[in-house]
Order: C-alpha cells, then sequence, then structure tokens
C-alpha cells in the first residue's frame, strides 16, 4: 500500500526481490491537478503499471475490505500510503502491516516528518519500519537506519535519500521478520514529537526570524511549498538562499546586491539570495535578475 513518491522505490526493491511475490497494489484514486484539474495517478500507481502488476484504487480503504481478503497477503508493508488502516485490516495477515516512516520514531510521527526534520535544525533523521497498530505511527519499532543531514540538504534530497534507505532495510528486515527473529521495540511516547502537514501558506518568509531558521525553512520546503516574500507588492520566490554575514540590516532591507548574490537583513543576521523568480517571470540567478530588476541598498522586502 503506497501513493507517494517515497513509496516508489520500497514497491520496486520488493517486486525485484527473489523469494517476495507481490500480489497486488493498493493506492489512492487518481487526483486532478493542474490549472485544468486533469486527473493524474498516483507516482505508484505509474510505477506498479511499469512492473504488469494489479493496482486496486478504493477511495475509502475501509469500505472496500474484500478485495484485500481475496488477495490473501501474508504481509501487508505501508508505503506514503495516506489513510489509516482500520483494525480489521491490521489483523488481516498473519504477519502484520510493516510501515516505512521516513523519521526515527518516536521523533517526527505524522505527515511531514522529513521536512519537520529540517525545519528544526536537525543534524540526524533516518528511517523506522514499525509493525502497525491503531494509532499515528505508534507502533512497536523493528528496526531502524540513521543518515546525517547535510548543510547542502533540502527536502527533495533528503526524501530521495530516505525512500532508498527505507527500501533496502525493507529487504533486510522481512526475512527476519517473518522468520520471528525480530524483537520489536515499543517507542517511548514521552519522547514523542508531532510532524504535522505542510501547507502552502507557511512558504511565506517573516524576516523578523532569525537567517539560520529562515534558511532551514527554504531548504525544507523546496521543492513544495518554496519560500516567498513580495517586492513593489508583487511575489518574489526564493529559490536559493544561505547565511550570509552582513551588519545593522534591520529585517528585510536589501544589503549589497551583486552577482554573488542579494543580501537581506533578518532578526538576527543576514541571508544571501542566489537565485529566484519574480511573479510570472523565468527563475534567474541573482546576477540575471539584478541586470533587469536593480535593488538599491535598502529596499524593502516583505
Amino acid at each position: 500500500m503506497g501513493t507517494a513518491e517515497f513509496a516508489c522505490p520500497s514497491l520496486a526493491a520488493l517486486d525485484d526481490a527473489p523469494g517476495i511475490e507481490v500480489v497486488g497494489i493498493i493506492t489512492q484514486p487518481d487526483r486532478p491537478k493542474g490549472r485544468q484539474l486533469i486527473p493524474h495517478p498516483p507516482p505508484v500507481k505509474t510505477e506498479a503499471a511499469k512492473r504488469l502488476l494489479s493496482v486496486h484504487q478504493p477511495e475509502r480503504l475501509r469500505s472496500d475490505i474484500r478485495f484485500l481478503e481475496q488477495l490473501a497477503p501474508s504481509l501487508i508493508v505501508v508505503v506514503a500510503y495516506g489513510q489509516i488502516l482500520p483494525q480489521s485490516i491490521l489483523d488481516l495477515p498473519p504477519h502484520g502491516c510493516l510501515n516505512v516512516h521516513g523519521s526515527l520514531l518516536p521523533a517526527y510521527r505524522g505527515a511531514a516528518p522529513i521536512q519537520r526534520a529540517l525545519l528544526d535544525g536537525q543534524a540526524e533523521t533516518g528511517v523506522t519500519i514499525m509493525e502497525m497498530d491503531a494509532g499515528l505511527d505508534t507502533g512497536t519499532m523493528l528496526s531502524k537506519t540513521a543518515t546525517p543531514i547535510e548543510p547542502t540538504d533540502n527536502a527533495q534530497t533528503l526524501h530521495d535519500r530516505l525512500a532508498k534507505l527505507g527500501a533496502e532495510l525493507l529487504l533486510e528486515l522481512i526475512p527476519r521478520h517473518v522468520a520471528g527473529e525480530i524483537t520489536p521495540e515499543p517507542q517511548d511516547d514521552a519522547l514523542a514529537t508531532h510532524a504535522a502537514k505542510i501547507t502552502r501558506d507557511m512558504g511565506r518568509i517573516d524576516w523578523s526570524q532569525p537567517a539560520t531558521q529562515l534558511w532551514n525553512r527554504a531548504r525544507a520546503f523546496t521543492p513544495w511549498p518554496g519560500v516567498f516574500t513580495r517586492l513593489d507588492g508583487k511575489l518574489l520566490k526564493l529559490l536559493e538562499v544561505e547565511p550570509a554575514d552582513a551588519d545593522c540590516l534591520e529585517p528585510g532591507r536589501v544589503g549589497q546586491a551583486d552577482a554573488a548574490g542579494i543580501i537581506v537583513g533578518c532578526g538576527d543576521g543576514a541571508l544571501r539570495i542566489t537565485r529566484l523568480q519574480k511573479e510570472g517571470a523565468k527563475r534567474l540567478s541573482a546576477a540575471q535578475f539584478l541586470a533587469g530588476n536593480p535593488l538599491p541598498a535598502g529596499t524593502q522586502l516583505g
């Protein structure tokens, strides 16, 4: 069971693994996207179609359990599916339901563990495989693997690395789990944190915040929803930023602006914008942008 791109490496690994038979795929229905609201298949459906695997797309899984009963799976793997499984499904397979989650549980339970780890400036994250229960990412843990969060990481690079690590960990775990060789480890609820869903409006830059915090926000929200400010009342997307040294710049005030970047004051420190996009225009380097949009020192953003 899976929907998002994060699930595709696990699907591919399971389908390619000797000794494992993928008897069916359950994913979310096609959803409308773009200005014309044309229905688009979820990434897992696209990956399954390449592999000629049977796909089922119930609107609500709890009202369509009969399909699963007919498949009679011995084990269910859930990765970024997007629906909570009812107890009747959790109890169905003899070897239970395993979930691949993009954090080191019990930290960052919930919908956006990758973005939240970046927002908080964490130095490390990872993947946990757990036995699913009725709670939100509260099941007993079977295996973990960690990876450092590099300064060059954003949500996309970290997503791709964790998806790959999750697939590798899953292949290593399943034979041992089925053989009963794994001792599940309960989560310590006292250490739990929640990774709430990211919304589009969270990308708005508040220049009164520290530069490091805004840098983490830009990393966490790349590629979606991105971070943005306003210039002369129009939207300005900040595609690439980094902390910079600057003295006595008020929050949102432009200081030095040249080919090396546009330095803007923050509540503490400053950010250098090296790539940006004006509303309705192309993505440009700072040098390209300034060639057509001069920013005198003292210009106010926000």
